[in-house]
Parts: structure tokens; C-alpha cells; sequence
């Protein structure tokens, strides 16, 4: 790693810890699963997990491969894309899964399902708001919406269409006066696009056809309303 510029160890070790936290909050690994996978203790762990200690080379290696995961994962996506640079006037936005836009604070590479390229004028123009634990998040995703989970949204936004969501805007603030914000939500795991109100500690998701009804979604005890939002949605690319 020391020949490639786009990341040195201090960046490596936040995007292991990041990356074996996001792991964590999904179930799918604990501390002491990691203490058995790769035989360190639960106490040397759990202070790097907290940011008290810093791990060597050889014990990067052995949790990357505990996880099956390689340095390459660790480096953001556009630092390792094999596709041909657009010109100067674009910038190149991952297309993910929806999961791993709710998800994932760094998109790896391997998540990477292809490059939307956006005028790198109109993404200097989209002003952030994010919450303190947003702001380490890579800012721009773009997911697809398949037909199903767009219909509570036509004619907005049509089936199989392309959306850029700003993950650092998880603000429930007005971004133009007089037009209602466009919210990428997670429900449990699933990503909705919906218009969001918040009363009485819950989400008030308003879809845009009136055959869709009012949802709410609770605030879970530990939680805040930004944590639900995946951020706002910046741009849709409706298919033709």
C-alpha cells in the first residue's frame, strides 16, 4: 500500500474500524466473534474499535483476512475504478445497492455495480447538511429504484430510474423554500423514497401518488431521526 497515494495506514486503520463497525451494527459480526476468528483478545479489539489503540500491519492482515476482505476493499471507490476518466468538466458518483448506500460509511470497490457521471459543477452547487457521525460518510451514492418501489412515487420518479442521494444531507432543515425535500428512507433494511415530516419521536414518510398511504416510522430508543435518512435525493434520471 505504501506505492498508492489515495490511502496511508492512519486512513487504512479508520476504514477497517469503519467498516468492521458498520459490520457490527448489521449482526452479522460481534467483537467476540472477531476475538475467536482472529485469536487477539476482546480487550485489544475493542479499543481499537474505540479509538484507543492503533494495530499493525500483521494484525490488519489477519482481520482483513478474517473477514475476507482485501486492502483493495478499504480504498474509496472511485480511487480504484478501472473505468477511463470522464473529462474534467464530470465527476464519476458509484452506482451501489441499496443496501450498501444505507449501509456502507466507504464505498469498497467491489460494491461498486458501475460510474454515474454528473457535472462536477452541479455536484460543487448541492449544499450539505449532515449530522457529526455523517460527515466520515462517503458523500455521493447513486441507486437504481425498481419499478415496484417507484410507483408510490410516479410521476416523480419512474420505474427503474437512477437517483443521486446526498448522504450528507440527513437534515430534516428545507432545502428551497416552498418544495419539499426528497428523502432516501431506511425502513429496517429496506430504501424508500418518500417526502418526511417528523411529530411525536416518529417519521411521517408522504408518498407523492395519492393510491399510497401515509407510513410512519418509528424512532427506535438510541436512534435519531437523521440516523433514517439515507440522505436527500440530489438528482433523478428517469429512464426514456
Amino acid at each position: 500500500m505504501a506505492n498508492d497515494p489515495q490511502m496511508n495506514l492512519t486512513q487504512m486503520h479508520e476504514r477497517l474500524r469503519l467498516e468492521l463497525l458498520r459490520r457490527i451494527e448489521r449482526g452479522s459480526l460481534s467483537v467476540s466473534l472477531l476475538a475467536r476468528q482472529t485469536g487477539f483478545g476482546q480487550s485489544h479489539l475493542s479499543n481499537f474499535l474505540r479509538q484507543r489503540r492503533m494495530l499493525s500491519l500483521e494484525a490488519i492482515d489477519t482481520i482483513l483476512a478474517s473477514q475476507r476482505l482485501t486492502a483493495a476493499d478499504l480504498l474509496p471507490a472511485l480511487a480504484r475504478s478501472s473505468i477511463t476518466p470522464p473529462a474534467e468538466d464530470f465527476g464519476m458518483v458509484p452506482l451501489v445497492s441499496r443496501s450498501v448506500a444505507m449501509f456502507e460509511p466507504v464505498i469498497r470497490p467491489s460494491a461498486v455495480l458501475a460510474m454515474l457521471h454528473v457535472p462536477v459543477q452541479m455536484l460543487a452547487s448541492i449544499h450539505p447538511r449532515p449530522s457529526n457521525n455523517r460527515r466520515a460518510w462517503q458523500r455521493f451514492v447513486a441507486v437504481r429504484i425498481p419499478g415496484q418501489d417507484a410507483m408510490a412515487m410516479e410521476p416523480l420518479v419512474q420505474p427503474d430510474a437512477t437517483v443521486l442521494i446526498d448522504r450528507h444531507y440527513n437534515s430534516l432543515a428545507v432545502y428551497r423554500p416552498n418544495r419539499p425535500n426528497l428523502y432516501a428512507v431506511r425502513q429496517n433494511s429496506h430504501l424508500a423514497l418518500r417526502y418526511v415530516d417528523f411529530t411525536s419521536n416518529r417519521l411521517v414518510l408522504r408518498p407523492q401518488s395519492a393510491a399510497f398511504p401515509v407510513e410512519l416510522l418509528e424512532v427506535a430508543p438510541g436512534e435519531s431521526p437523521s440516523d433514517l435518512l439515507v440522505g436527500r435525493v440530489a438528482l433523478i434520471l428517469n429512464e426514456m
